[in-house]
């Protein structure tokens, strides 16, 4: 079948999408800030290692005590609830770390890092539970974890946690009918202020991840589905006092720290080598070329200007505008770098001299938001995305609307169809969705919200056809930064 080539309307939609997924959230005209989206299967390399892929990074204020701030990553992407008979685990030869930088240096001050054994209550049976599991320390759970948790800070490791259990993959109902109550005994307080929780959840992240297939399609047909539905992924979440990541210790004085994640496998020669970097997600995944994807994922942030032609001279414009048709935007663009690589001025930049890196910056002064907004700042709520990440926020959307010039004196309702995660988040620590069970005959359903768009004349962008134009003239201006593939659009939910 012969694919149409897109219309004008097409096109302008297009290039808003273009640029949601890698254009950096602006501010007051600013531009882009950081890249907007998660990093699954981002390396030739990392793809081949799930266990060692960090898929999503997370730093936010804990809303129910805000004295400290929660950090979470996630490893291991895809997986099968149902994937036995041997699930999903931690690497044992692995470092799990995630560092927070809080002089902005571009080195780690604190590195929070977690380590895992393997055990088995015997090996005469191909079962991970050989009954129902009602408790982490039931027998009937034949397959099991422990970690140990250290806080390292200035060459010195203090063990937070040690030999504690980490919740278990899900497997289904007759296994585990309780999977909540192990999840439960899996969250541990340490002293007063600090909690702790490792183990299996539902993914966090919420797209369509159907870009990669020319821009969703080629002409917008594929959009609407959270592809990540109903995958689980393996978590840890940390709640600290701000006073264990502030610089000397002072919150109030020194509030912003930049936060990133990676994982190191131990090499032959007994070394451990760093493999995977996170901080602001799908970096690696478009922005960096496929003979340094790899290179950049063992690369230290002191590092990342050697990848600064890929962001002054991204290669995305040119691919949509030989999908599209639509001019790609002049290069370089050296009147954004700054921006991107030191946080943005009044909202999350440091103090004092900064040195350009690729982090998760957040402000730990910013009030918690009462009743979050999905669209973090740009939705008027100054503790969302980008300062720092929670795990409601529409990350993609933010992204689209920008681009289009929600900022510059063009309101938009862009989105890629994807409002929320198909699991709700948790109120208190550690927020995370329960993950999604084996038992479950259809853990991925259509969304349906791709066909609600091919019903739907005005498509799922909205906008009036006067305006296309103009706005397609404002996403060139914009996207140019992290120029990448985004979302289709959809109307904003009141």
């Amino acid at each position: 079948m012969t694919r149409s080539r897109p219309t004008k309307r097409q096109g302008a939609v297009a290039l808003a999408c273009a640029g949601g997924m890698l254009t950096a959230v602006g501010f007051a005209g600013l531009g882009p800030l950081s890249a907007t989206a998660s990093s699954h299967r981002e390396a030739p390399l990392i793809a081949g290692t799930p266990q060692y892929d960090t898929t999503d990074v997370y730093a936010f204020r804990s809303p129910e005590k805000q004295s400290t701030v929660t950090l979470a990553a996630n490893w291991l992407p895809f997986q099968e609830p149902a994937g036995g008979p041997n699930f999903y685990s931690f690497a044992t030869d692995a470092q799990y770390d995630i560092h927070v930088d809080n002089n902005a240096d571009a080195k780690p001050d604190v590195t929070f890092r977690w380590t895992f054994k393997d055990h088995y209550v015997s090996k005469d049976t191909f079962l991970a539970a050989t009954g129902p599991v009602t408790s982490l320390k039931d027998k009937n759970l034949n397959y099991y974890q422990t970690y140990k948790l250290a806080r390292i800070k200035k060459g010195k490791s203090k063990t937070i946690v040690n030999n504690r259990r980490v919740a278990p993959s899900n497997i289904g109902a007759a296994s585990m009918p309780d999977y909540a109550k192990l999840r439960n005994e899996a969250t541990i307080k340490v002293g007063k202020s600090v909690k702790s929780f490792v183990g299996q959840a539902e993914d966090s992240f919420f797209l369509d991840l159907r870009v990669f297939d020319l821009l969703y399609g080629g002409d917008l047909s594929e959009a609407g589905d959270d592809t990540l539905a109903g995958f689980n992924v393996n978590s840890v979440a940390l709640q600290v006092p701000q006073r264990w990541v502030a610089k000397k210790g002072n919150a109030k004085k020194n509030p912003v720290i930049g936060v990133w994640s990676t994982t190191s496998k131990k090499s032959t020669n007994g070394k451990f080598q760093q493999v995977s970097r996170l901080g602001n997600p799908l970096v690696n995944e478009v922005v960096i070329p496929l003979k340094l994807k790899d290179a950049f994922n063992g690369l230290k942030p002191t590092g990342d200007a050697a990848a600064l032609k890929y962001v002054t001279h991204p290669e995305l414009p040119k691919l949509i505008e030989a999908v599209y048709g639509i001019k790609a935007p002049k290069t370089p663009r050296n009147d954004l770098v700054s921006v991107f690589l030191t946080g943005v001025k009044g909202l999350n930049m440091p103090k004092g001299k900064i040195t350009p890196s690729e982090q998760l910056r957040l402000n730990m002064s910013t009030p918690v938001t009462e009743e979050p907004n999905r669209l973090g700042v740009i939705g008027g709520d100054n503790q969302g995305f980008p300062n720092g990440r929670r795990l409601g926020d529409d990350v993609i959307d933010i992204a689209l609307q920008v681009v289009e010039g929600e900022l510059v004196g063009s309101a938009n309702d862009l989105g890629d169809g994807v409002d929320s995660n198909d699991v709700a988040f948790g109120d208190t620590f550690p927020y995370l969705a329960l993950p999604a069970s084996g038992s479950n005959a259809d853990p991925h359903p259509s969304t349906g919200a791709a066909a609600k768009q091919s019903s739907d004349k005005g498509g799922l962008l909205g906008i009036e056809p006067s305006r296309s134009s103009s706005m397609a003239a404002i996403g060139v201006g914009l996207f140019a930064l992290l120029a990448g593939i985004g979302g289709a659009a959809r109307r904003r939910k009141a």
